[in-house]
């Protein structure tokens, strides 16, 4: 597998060479989505829309630039150097309000938690209330209050677990140097069973009754109050980049394997299949891809508060906007 520094430098090529060849005579106009990661199925539905012209057909002079461990799009977006952001979940966006970042959360990707806890079937753990006195490693991106959670309603404190820091790779856990990691299901969790490791055991957040809806599509306020048709715009093009997407797969990762080297097209195919799965979960198999679910949002700001994650409750109806989403034609968001 390629680094992140050269994936990142061959991303940024595709990305020039795209804008090359697919822009018009006469260009709408110029904005920029930032992802929150490096190119990969995670992001089909934005690269969908760019190269079948969804994008170009509402106006729009579409760039993507992608993520990487020291990008945050939440900062980008809020400081005007991009005009729309796929960031983090309902924790970043709820962070970057108590920071002061002007973004707005105009809908949600994952419906359902993306995050899991996996160990060994031979570790001796059967449930989450078996956690405790075992090393268990997360992320310290937002994930970490998942966990606590997680560990909360299974009747658990995060004193009484060896909770470490966990890097990207997950070389550390087929090493057992931690008795349980923290996985993607559409990432990290298949990268393991690449490798040949199927004697694991998972336990998902959304069993334990914590579910916090992740990939928020965010915009700047100055956006929404100078030029609302323009993100109104920008989500109904996505969204109907994420159902040709679900609907054309084939074609989707094709357009995915272009957008950098170094993929592997099996990984990228599993990858799209269970954004799929986490993305018309709950409401967005009902209402709609990207939907908003503020019952989730104001259960995670609960939670948040308890941990003193959060200093003060953020103002929802300024962090989070549902009109974009409910004006979303159900062409485009329903599959």
């Amino acid at each position: 597998m390629r680094s992140i520094k050269s994936r990142l430098a061959a991303a940024a090529v595709a990305t020039i060479a795209s804008v090359a060849t697919l822009l018009p005579a006469h260009a709408g106009e110029a904005v920029s989505v930032r992802l929150k990661w490096l190119p990969q199925a995670q992001f089909a539905g934005i690269y969908v829309a760019k190269a079948k012209g969804f994008y170009e057909e509402a106006g729009m002079d579409m760039t993507i630039n992608p993520g990487g461990p020291n990008l945050n799009a939440e900062t980008l977006v809020g400081s005007g150097n991009d005009t729309f952001g796929i960031a983090s979940g309902t924790e970043g966006v709820l962070y970057a309000r108590e920071k002061g970042l002007p973004i707005v959360c105009i809908g949600m990707d994952q419906q359902v938690t993306p995050f899991a806890f996996v160990t060994y079937d031979d570790s001796g753990i059967n449930s989450v209330k078996d956690f405790k006195g075992k090393k268990v490693a997360v992320w310290f991106t937002g994930v970490q209050y998942t966990l606590y959670s997680v560990l909360a309603a299974n009747g658990l404190s995060k004193e009484e677990v060896d909770i470490v820091s966990q890097p990207f790779s997950m070389q550390p856990f087929i090493d057992k140097q931690y008795d349980v990691a923290t996985v993607t299901l559409y990432n990290e969790l298949n990268t393991l069973k690449e490798q040949g490791i199927n004697n694991i055991k998972l336990f998902i957040p959304d069993d334990s009754g914590i579910t916090t809806q992740q990939d928020s599509i965010i915009t700047s306020e100055t956006m929404i109050k100078e030029k609302p048709e323009m993100v109104q715009a920008f989500l109904d093009a996505t969204l109907k980049g994420w159902k040709y997407a679900f609907e054309n797969k084939k074609e989707a990762v094709d357009i995915i394997m272009a957008a950098a080297d170094g993929l592997d097209r099996t990984h990228q195919e599993l990858m799209l299949d269970k954004v799929q799965e986490l993305m018309t979960s709950n409401l967005g198999g009902t209402v709609g891809l990207g939907t908003l679910d503020m019952k989730s949002i104001e259960a995670v700001q609960e939670r948040l508060l308890g941990f003193e994650a959060l200093k003060a409750p953020v103002d929802l109806s300024k962090a989070f906007d549902t009109s974009f989403g409910e004006k979303v034609p159900d062409e485009n968001k329903k599959l």
